[in-house]
């Protein structure tokens, strides 16, 4: 099994590159954008760029950051660049070339890998080969790049690649693109055409423009709605030509739901770990759960209700029997994204229950990834309202959240049995839950308190000597008969070593 050995002891932090830092440096940044602490919008462009990054790398490193993933920087016309026209040239408006160049070479100075979104399933309508057809219809030599209407290859047909009002209705009345509008796009929206990957050509530029930023430097690939290409020689080729380039490169998956076809070790080595969000979500808030915010995102509408310590203990175990051992522990594990509600929102601001999700985050294993903005509080319902620009007067910022995140960080870094180390379920009741996390003999007990009112708890201890506070709050510590008991707070959690 290939994982790249890294990335269990790497901790990623999520930037939606328009919204992180602006900089002076940047050429494009005189152009008339939306204020930058205006509320966000589905079109607008507040101006953020690499260079902005590059610079804010001091603030990134304190912090403990040791990787990134930036969702999409390549040329386009959307705020979220996940409508590619050209996947070569970096965004001008994010600096091109030059300031990733520049934001890569810092970040490796830093010690701090650099993982890119790969947008393969689909490109844009400025897309050029998709653009060429339109222009050309049946004569195009690109015709067979995406999935096209004959009659409107031959002229036949008026092309929708902005469609008329009736165009649209029929797209939401659920009508298949290709009849409607005149090519397969993806989820019927006309901005996003469906590459056609069975046709050569097509399969050879995608594997080219992975290659090419792999051998530019960066350390692995975050892959957008990857099932979409429903081919796993696909995927295969892809690894294999990655991993020719960097044995170490990481390829991570947007799959939200159980993945074991792509986790085999010959297509993925993670997928972002929305299979462990969930749980997540509906435990820690407790009471404070939103549901209302929390389903704005449709793979959320499983959560119904809160639920008991037992049943997120159970669901805790099965995620840990999904994959093998080496693909668990490189699963990029995260609480909220651009795609989600802010986790802070979706626990109706309570800021105990992102502590609690923090804690069992980066005391679990796989990659933990903070989503730009958490650590200082920043909150958000569903897009566009979760991509709100970074403030950075730190008066805004919640110091509270920031020293937990810091000290959290600092914790999982000075021990590598939260990284490394075996994970064994100790208990659940009560609205507690924990757990111990064991390496080379030492053993850390993790424990979380969910519930409004303090818990004790008691679990087995084989070590003779009664371990230390090493994190968090917890009294009446002590141990006889090998059995280990202790008193946590309401709302609150502890590490035991």
């Amino acid at each position: 099994m290939s994982i790249p050995d890294w990335v269990q002891d790497a901790i990623f932090y999520q930037i939606f590159p328009d919204r992180f830092a602006k900089s002076t440096r940047n050429p494009a940044g005189s152009l008339p954008f939306e204020p930058w602490d205006s509320p966000p919008t589905v079109h607008g462009f507040k101006g953020g760029d690499l260079y902005g990054i590059a610079e804010k790398l001091d603030y990134l490193k304190d912090l403990g950051i040791t990787a990134l993933y930036l969702n999409p920087i390549f040329a386009s016309a959307a705020n979220h660049r996940y409508h590619a026209y050209d996947y070569y040239e970096v965004d001008p408006l994010l600096g091109g070339n030059a300031a990733f160049r520049e934001l890569l070479d810092k970040a490796h100075q830093y010690d701090i890998r650099v993982v890119l979104d790969g947008v393969f399933n689909h490109a844009s309508r400025g897309f050029w080969q998709f653009h060429h057809v339109l222009e050309n219809g049946i004569g195009s030599p690109y015709k067979d790049w995406f999935y096209f209407d004959t009659a409107r290859l031959h002229g036949r047909k008026r092309w929708g690649a902005y469609p008329t009002t009736e165009e649209l209705q029929a797209l939401q009345n659920g009508e298949d693109s290709l009849n409607a509008i005149g090519y397969r796009s993806w989820w019927n929206l006309p901005a996003l055409p469906k590459f056609n990957t069975h046709t050569p050509a097509v399969r050879k530029f995608l594997f080219d423009v992975a290659k090419h930023w792999i051998a530019f430097g960066i350390d692995g690939w975050r892959l957008d709605v990857p099932i979409e290409i429903d081919d796993d020689s696909f995927w295969q080729e892809f690894r294999y030509r990655v991993r020719q380039i960097n044995p170490q490169a990481y390829i991570v998956g947007e799959i939200w739901h159980e993945a074991q076809r792509w986790l085999q070790g010959d297509q993925f080595d993670a997928v972002m770990n929305y299979e462990v969000t969930k749980p997540v979500l509906a435990f820690c808030p407790g009471r404070h759960l939103n549901l209302k915010v929390l389903h704005q995102q449709s793979n959320y509408h499983g959560i119904q209700r809160a639920i008991d310590a037992h049943e997120f203990a159970n669901w805790i175990d099965h995620n840990l029997q999904l994959y093998q051992h080496d693909i668990t522990y490189a699963q990029l594990n995260l609480l909220d994204s651009h795609d989600t509600p802010r986790f802070l929102t979706c626990a109706n601001g309570d800021k105990n229950a992102l502590k609690l999700a923090w804690l069992f985050m980066f005391c679990y294993p796989g990659a933990p990834c903070v989503y730009y903005g958490d650590e200082i509080g920043i909150d958000g319902n569903h897009d566009p309202d979760c991509r709100k620009s970074f403030p950075w007067e730190a008066g805004k910022w919640d110091q509270d959240l920031l020293s937990y995140v810091r000290e959290i960080v600092r914790l999982r870094k000075q021990n590598p049995a939260l990284r490394r180390g075996g994970f064994t379920r100790l208990w659940s009741a009560d609205g507690t839950y924990a757990f111990a996390r064991s390496l080379n003999g030492e053993r850390l007990v993790v424990a979380l308190n969910a519930s409004e009112s303090p818990q004790q708890v008691e679990v087995t201890q084989a070590a003779q000597e009664k371990p230390n506070l090493a994190f968090g709050e917890a009294s009446d510590i002590s141990l006889a008969d090998r059995r280990l008991r202790f008193k946590i707070p309401a709302r609150c959690g502890v590490v035991l070593k």
